[in-house]
């Protein structure tokens, strides 16, 4: 099963492409699509909904995993990660895959089996699981993978969970 998990942004948004083959999780790759704060934020959209529609079509996921929002005290900042989130759902849509949302408590749990863990645990549990040498870079990327391990951990056990 190939997931592409998301860290949804406007300015950046985090993807990472990670395949479970019986019990082996292997990394076929991550990146970000960035876009400038000079764009209209509906330039900013279209940039992330194109280059977001190319990564589905080049490497056609079996489902997309993507971060689900948390409201801080930013609500400006919400609202726009709300929107690039639309995008990605519209993206995934289009092309019937399905889309698991986890928040960033579930990923932590998932990668760490803490719910508090720091950011740094959650990349170096990346770079384990993933038996990389280094640690994804951008720190979106890193977070787009560990939310699309988050899916295949949480997958897994729903399948367990069925089968009992």
């Amino acid at each position: 099963m190939l997931t592409l998990g998301i860290d949804p942004g406007t300015a950046t948004t985090g993807f990472g492409l990670v395949r479970q083959q019986g019990d082996k999780l292997s990394h076929v790759g991550n990146g970000c699509i960035s876009t400038s704060s000079k764009e209209t934020p509906q330039n900013r959209l279209g940039i992330i909904y194109h280059e977001l529609k190319q990564l589905i079509l080049l490497h056609r996921p079996d489902v997309v995993a993507v971060e689900r929002l948390y409201f801080g005290e930013n609500s400006k900042t919400a609202m726009a990660v709300g929107q690039a989130r639309g995008i990605i759902l519209l993206a995934a849509a289009e092309r019937k895959i399905a889309v698991s949302e986890y928040t960033p408590l579930e990923v932590k749990l998932a990668l760490t089996g803490y719910g508090k863990a720091e950011k740094r645990q959650i990349q170096q549990m990346v770079r384990i699981l993933l038996k990389l040498d280094d640690i994804p870079r951008p720190d979106d990327a890193a977070d787009a993978l560990a939310v699309a391990i988050c899916h295949l951990h949480s997958y897994k056990v729903a399948r367990l969970e069925a089968r009992a």
